[in-house]
């Protein structure tokens, strides 16, 4: 399978290196409109193959997308210095209006994963300017990275309270990839039974504080990197790698992403993460699952933030 990335960056080449390190795919073509920087950084990943797994890593121009079956998105305008969200969301909308209509020219049928923040509105952003160029385009084939990322932090936190491997828990994070995001803490579980079942017999109850310390955790984990090192690329390369990986093996993975739901909550008609199935198709289905109250309500409420959002570029 043929993967293009848009977006030669530290996200777009984070991600392409995450893709050479688990063997996904069996070409990579970036594209960004630094072609030095896109050669550069498909020579650098492409050393790393003798490593990992062999495939070619180049660099190219739009055209150069033809054949593949998923292309990365990674492209977009940071925040400016007292510029606004809305600034911001438009600016990156302005610039997927002319990325797309590209990607598609060149290879129609491909999935299209969003990584640029803000995802989810950013998902929303993608499937309109798809469909100005196929009425038809389906959903489930424009994709956000969404909530992966938190949801494998919410998992890594959880498995270093309790001593057990992250892979043996099973929780996910819902709703926005931002403040919003709502932890499905009544969801999770290991070893079969409910996480707080789970973690009193092995002796590191969930207590209020330390609920409330892995909550802070997942939400203050982007503006703690952040602070440190400017911005975060391997955690959501490697998330994105990880939803390429089961679109290329057809895997039907259950996973946390972003597409644009009929009704979530309430809401009528706006993206945001839920467990989704993901396979050859892109997202061939969804999973609500059970929510308590208070997850309903926040999962509402993290629903309207992004409707509002997408409302003000006139999205309805």
């Amino acid at each position: 399978m043929k993967i293009g990335i848009v977006g030669a960056g530290f996200v777009g080449s984070a991600a392409a290196y995450a893709m050479v390190m688990r063997g996904v795919g069996t070409e990579i073509v970036l594209v960004d409109r630094n072609q030095d920087l896109a050669v550069a950084q498909a020579e650098d990943i492409h050393h790393a193959t003798p490593f990992a797994y062999p495939m070619p890593v180049n660099a190219g121009d739009y055209e150069a997308l033809a054949g593949s079956c998923v292309v990365v998105l990674a492209a977009g305008a940071n925040q400016r210095p007292g510029e606004t969200r809305l600034e911001l969301l438009e600016r990156n909308a302005a610039v997927f209006g002319d990325i797309i209509p590209r990607v598609l020219a060149a290879a129609p049928q491909a999935i299209l994963l969003v990584a640029t923040n803000p995802v989810d509105v950013m998902t929303q952003v993608s499937l309109e300017i798809a469909r100005r160029t196929s009425p038809d385009f389906p959903v489930g084939k424009v994709i956000g990275s969404g909530t992966i990322l938190d949801t494998a932090r919410f998992r890594a936190l959880l498995a270093k309270h309790l001593g057990i491997s992250p892979k043996s828990v099973h929780a996910h994070v819902l709703g926005e990839h931002g403040d919003s995001e709502v932890l499905h803490w009544s969801g999770a579980d290991a070893g079969a039974m409910p996480i707080s079942d789970f973690a009193d017999q092995v002796g590191h109850p969930l207590t209020d504080a330390v609920r409330a310390e892995i909550d802070q955790g997942v939400r203050g984990a982007a503006g703690k990197i952040i602070k440190g090192k400017g911005a975060t690329w391997y955690g959501i390369g490697g998330g994105l790698a990880r939803i390429v990986q089961a679109i290329s093996d057809d895997e039907r993975a259950v996973m946390t992403c972003s597409v644009v739901n009929p009704e979530v909550a309430g809401v009528q008609n706006v993206a945001l993460s839920l467990p989704r199935i993901v396979g050859l198709e892109g997202v061939l289905g969804t999973i609500h699952p059970h929510l308590d109250k208070g997850e309903m309500a926040a999962l509402s409420r993290s629903a309207g933030i992004l409707k509002e959002a997408v409302t003000t570029l006139g999205i309805k």
